[in-house]
């Protein structure tokens, strides 16, 4: 399960929706980029010269320890099936819980199997600010968890979709190791679910197994020239994240004040305990036009994930709610 119904609950219901269950920036900095039309006349490059080039400026990596993708789901696939794809792989991996469904689904997709003990598995993946709790992991915590990873004869996988929106400053893009495989998105960040563009680093020799392992001519023009242009303004989330910890604090204050129980989140998404069975809250707060992450799928069914959005939109989750609780 994923959220960002928004979409889909438009067209059933044909009403406009507040979609709290998208965890996207709702600051996103303006900046203009350009398609030109005579690029759709022709495939993509599907090597991505270009767009690595520029990954690799903004990153100061080298472009054969860059991959892309058509979202960073396509990445986690193409990773489990090439870690997996020789028999004689140990096929297990470790996850902690709750995290990001994801991981289990692509790892048993390639015949691996999930255990409890970090040091036996061949994957450990990390999510890192975590999906759904928003806890977020410190550069120094993952180079410890980097450096167990490598004594274990494990790699680590760290996802950092949401880091952008949180603290890139805890971010372990520049750490060279062939233990490591660091997964990044641009959706998140600058609210273009629609686009579908991610991107990793690793080791040259994994990157090459993952770049031919995903879809051919996987990133399409439009979300090629957009990401050439963002690229170029990562510098300009600080606002975000400056607006966005001030909508946490903002929410966090009222759920509680609702006797909600708030995951303390360093992201831009709030993970809270109502005590009970949230399903049937999910429906009635969706029959009024809001739309939340019913958690549990995570295998947390007395819990809600809802985005930090705009003080306007906050307020109006904070009302429907209120609504509906008492």
């Amino acid at each position: 399960m994923h959220g960002g119904l928004g979409k889909r609950q438009l067209e059933k219901t044909r009403k406009s929706v507040l979609d709290f269950s998208a965890s996207v920036n709702p600051f996103v900095p303006q900046f203009a980029w350009h398609l030109d039309p005579e690029c759709l006349k022709y495939y993509p490059d599907d090597s991505f010269s270009a767009l690595k080039e520029r990954i690799g400026q903004v990153f100061h990596r080298d472009p054969e320890e860059i991959c892309v993708g058509n979202g960073s789901i396509e990445l986690i696939r193409a990773f489990c099936a090439v870690l997996y794809r020789n028999p004689a792989t140990n096929r297990t991996f470790f996850a902690g819980s709750p995290t990001f469904g994801e991981y289990e689904l692509s790892a048993a997709l390639a015949g691996a199997s999930r255990i409890t003990d970090p040091r036996s598995a061949s994957v450990q993946f990390l999510c890192n600010p975590n999906n759904p709790t928003g806890q977020l992991v410190s550069k120094d915590e993952v180079r410890a968890k980097l450096s167990a990873a490598k004594d274990s004869g494990s790699i680590l996988f760290c996802d950092e979709a949401f880091i952008e929106l949180s603290d890139p400053q805890q971010s372990v893009a520049d750490v060279r190791d062939p233990s490591l495989f660091v997964l990044r998105s641009i959706t998140k960040c600058f609210a273009v679910p629609g686009i579908r563009f991610g991107y990793g680093f690793g080791d040259p020799d994994l990157i090459r197994k993952i770049e031919t392992a995903r879809s051919p001519w996987c990133v399409n023009a439009y979300a090629e020239a957009y990401a050439m242009e963002a690229l170029l303004h990562l510098d300009d989330l600080a606002a975000s994240r400056a607006a966005i910890e001030k909508e946490r604090a903002f929410l966090v204050s009222e759920l509680e004040a609702l006797g909600m129980k708030c995951t303390p989140s360093r992201a831009n998404f709030i993970l809270f305990d109502c005590g009970r069975n949230v399903s049937p809250l999910c429906e009635t707060l969706a029959a009024r036009g809001v739309l939340v992450r019913d958690c549990t799928s995570f295998g947390l069914p007395t819990c809600i994930r809802i985005a930090v959005m705009s003080r306007e939109e906050n307020q109006a989750l904070i009302e429907a709610f209120a609504a509906c609780v008492h």
